[in-house]
């Protein structure tokens, strides 16, 4: 017989611990579901039988290897539509974990009561999740195996609702923090619709007179043997040449742009001047900037509420903030914080932040209320977003009608001049025929 000291979630979902006796492990796990545990963590202590001999030990360690192996291999192609849980769904499995738990439910049925609702990858990936746990390991820890499907902040904020025995709130507080950032980006999202279906109409037009339109002017112009054209005419049939007969440049061009583009963001100082750039952008550089802010405050105070020690937070808020000018300066705060300085003073010689909210966090700080004045901060930026997207949006149109107009009227003109100098050639002509009558 060997004692086992095990984590294990009751009833309610609360963490309790202790020390058992049994045979083995599976044992040990068994006579704790008898009482209504469900393990999430066990380990051996000392045992009272006779130690192993050395093959027999060496046996021991290998047999973990040999059923992993057995169980196959975990691949996940989540661009293949692997395993996967998709965020819109991930949002409402973790309301659904949340109330389940709430009601009673221990967390292992509540995840093959989710599994049993659902299909495909998000099925697998919850399959997965319940049997790590029966298997010993915690719930944080088998989510944070799943990391296309479970972000850091999420298995950040489970770990610390697990060590603080408040899983069911820490998941009812996950889930109001994803429903509120899928509505943030589902108003930048609507607000970028009808801009973005004008410029696919205008892109489509254009091509049009470039491809059909302008050549039929360049025959005319070649059949009545116009001479110099303007040079503004010589232009439009240039480019009209070459989309017609070599539009594989340029697709390969636009391809090359994307490409470039992507690996700069992979490459830290070109991705920081890219994202400088974003935040001064004309009309954009407000909207980024605020949903930048608003995204810092929300996940920052959804941290902290939960229990995340503040580093811990510090550091996910850096790596899920989305841009790198304001994540050097959340890690600037982290290393000062490390060393006993406070939050706002800090945020304050950053730079990086608006003042209303380095202030708001200092009477934070003074009054130990972060959490309630980042949800403030949150909120507030978040109503800002409403208008500085309101604001795009209605600035957006009258710019677009009048680049597609100065567009159009140029290619009007570049068209018309060479037929206008040939109308006038030819009534000059005739007029100068009649005098000679």
């Amino acid at each position: 017989m060997a004692n086992f000291n095990y984590t294990a979630l009751d009833g309610t979902g609360k963490t309790v611990s202790g020390a058992i006796e049994a045979a083995n492990s599976q044992d040990a796990i068994g006579k704790l579901k008898t009482m209504g545990y469900y393990v999430t963590n066990i380990s051996s202590g000392k045992t009272a039988a006779a130690p192993k001999s050395a093959p027999a030990a060496k046996q021991a360690q290998k047999a973990p290897a040999k059923k992993k192996a057995a169980g196959g291999i975990n691949i996940n192609l989540p661009f293949l539509g692997g395993s996967r849980i998709k965020p819109k769904e991930l949002m409402i499995v973790t309301r659904q974990l949340a109330t389940l738990i709430g009601s009673g439910l221990p967390l292992l049925r509540a995840l093959k009561v989710l599994e049993q609702q659902r299909k495909g990858g998000a099925a697998k990936v919850l399959n997965r999740v319940a049997s790590e746990i029966e298997q010993g390991a915690l719930f944080s820890e088998a989510l944070a195996k799943f990391p296309s499907s479970f972000p850091r902040i999420y298995v950040a904020m489970v770990k610390a609702g697990e060590a603080g025995g408040a899983l069911e709130s820490v998941l009812s507080r996950l889930a109001e923090f994803m429903e509120k950032e899928a509505k943030l980006k589902g108003k930048i999202k609507s607000a970028m619709a009808y801009p973005s279906v004008v410029i696919v109409v205008m892109i489509g037009i254009l091509t049009f007179i470039m491809v059909k339109i302008v050549p039929t002017f360049t025959k005319i112009f070649e059949d009545m043997e116009v001479g110099d054209l303007p040079p503004t005419t010589v232009l439009l049939i240039k480019m009209s040449k070459l989309m017609a007969e070599r539009s594989y440049l340029i697709i390969a061009f636009i391809f090359a742009l994307a490409i470039l583009y992507k690996v700069a963001n992979k490459i830290k100082f070109t991705k920081y001047l890219i994202d400088k750039i974003k935040l001064k952008l004309f009309i954009f550089g407000p909207v980024i900037s605020k949903t930048i802010v608003a995204r810092f405050a929300r996940t920052f105070a959804t941290l902290i509420t939960s229990g995340v020690p503040i580093l811990q937070s510090l550091q996910i808020v850096r790596d899920t903030v989305g841009n790198e000018v304001i994540a050097n300066a959340i890690n600037e705060i982290r290393n000062r914080v490390r060393e006993g300085e406070g939050i706002s003073g800090i945020m304050m010689r950053t730079h990086a932040f608006p003042p209303m909210v380095t202030n708001m966090i200092a009477v934070g700080e003074e009054t130990g209320a972060m959490d309630a004045m980042l949800e403030k901060v949150a909120d507030a930026y978040e109503a800002e977003v409403d208008a500085a997207v309101a604001a795009m949006t209605s600035m957006l149109e009258p710019i677009l009608i009048v680049c597609l107009g100065v567009v159009v009227g140029f290619i009007v003109i570049s068209l018309f001049m060479p037929l206008i100098k040939i109308a006038l050639s030819l009534s000059g002509g005739s007029g100068g025929g009649g005098g000679g009558e």
